[in-house]
């Protein structure tokens, strides 16, 4: 057993290619794409790396890769957070126990007293925590792993420190009648008003979600404020499977409120892609894109500011999505609500009151040094 440091081209493609030999045989696991997985690592495309560094690592059995692990930190000025991520391995507690081990070493030379995982060396929206239940169905850059890494996970030590759960509604399970309803007082007060997404006014709708975003999770101890170059350009990446009336912005006496995020469910694409966006799969994309019976979309982010929450906005906002997709798209059937994590309560009630029901629960762990 050897382990490599990942500082080469032929042991990047490793760290990238291993899953797709790994996951061979399970016919859920859809490849991600390589780019986005090599994004996280590039320090010209991952801000990141201004706030700490990236190490990764594989494991050679008989000259094959049988585990791959990364290991990061963030220093934001009052401490230093170390965490790990893109773990994959086959069922042996010996070899994810030496990349727990690896990664370890490494984060205790950084000053790091624990490390969470496994985490994204970025945003939360992403790549973040294990799947603990719920092995169908992943969702464009979602975790998925097998079941036996529950326990090659907690065996090491790892203690679970949060639950994030992912709904998925259908239209024929949604309680439109009751909640428009309770929306009604919300549509016919003045002071609120509600509009989608337009692409031709994208400056404008980057600014509305900056000042949400930057109100409404500002309480958060591990709160980054998000820049306009960053929506903006999350945005345009977006373009290829954003429907424009699936974004829904609420205002309040025309300062921006609330927003709903939802996107096609891109993964029913990929799956036949392989991971590569070449140029033939570029094509393959428009084509599955706009023939493919992509029936999905999902909820990737949603926030109200504080001083309008619990007033009737959120409803008011999942109630306009579904009558604009119920009106111009109905052949998307099926809604997933991005993950929630177990410290809000609310919006769990909400969405059980909506008919949502529990699809995927993934937990974020972590070891002390």
């Amino acid at each position: 057993m050897q382990v490599v440091e990942v500082n080469h081209r032929s042991s990047e493609n490793a760290f990238i290619h291993f899953p797709k030999s790994l996951y061979k045989n399970d016919k859920e696991w859809i490849a991600p794409l390589d780019k986005d997985i090599e994004s996280v690592f590039n320090r010209d495309k991952n801000n990141y790396y201004k706030l700490g560094d990236a190490k990764r690592w594989i494991i050679e059995l008989n000259k094959e890769v049988v585990g791959r692990i990364a290991a990061f930190y963030k220093n934001d000025g009052t401490q230093i957070k170390g965490g790990i991520g893109f773990f994959e391995c086959i069922n042996s507690q010996e070899i994810a126990d030496t990349l727990f081990e690896t990664a370890k070493v490494w984060l205790q030379e950084k000053g790091c007293m624990a490390m969470d995982g496994p985490i994204n060396f970025g945003e939360k929206d992403k790549y973040w925590g294990l799947l603990v239940q719920g092995f169908k169905n992943p969702s464009y850059q979602e975790n998925y792993n097998p079941p036996y890494y529950q326990n090659l996970f907690e065996n090491f030590g790892f203690k679970k420190i949060f639950e994030q759960t992912t709904s998925e509604i259908s239209t024929t399970e949604f309680k439109f009648e009751r909640f428009y309803k309770l929306s009604e007082r919300v549509f016919k007060n003045p002071q609120y008003q509600y509009a989608h997404f337009n692409m031709k006014e994208l400056p404008k709708f980057a600014n509305d979600f900056i000042h949400i975003y930057n109100k409404a999770w500002a309480s958060r101890p591990d709160f980054v404020p998000i820049t306009k170059d960053k929506i903006e350009s999350t945005l345009q990446s977006l373009k290829p499977i954003l429907i424009e009336e699936a974004i829904w912005f609420v205002y309040a006496n025309g300062e921006p409120a609330g927003f709903y995020v939802n996107v096609l469910d891109v993964n029913q694409i990929f799956k036949h892609l392989n991971g590569k966006l070449n140029w033939i799969n570029k094509l393959k994309f428009m084509y599955y894109r706009h023939f493919g019976h992509i029936n999905r979309v999902r909820g990737i982010v949603f926030g109200v500011i504080p001083e309008y929450q619990n007033l009737g906005l959120e409803t008011g906002l999942i109630i306009k999505f579904y009558e604009a997709m119920r009106k111009s798209y109905p052949q998307f059937t099926q809604a997933e609500l991005s993950w929630i994590g177990d410290f809000n309560p609310k919006m769990h009630s909400l969405f059980g009151a909506l008919g949502a029901k529990t699809t995927k629960i993934h937990y974020t762990y972590q070891y002390s040094f």
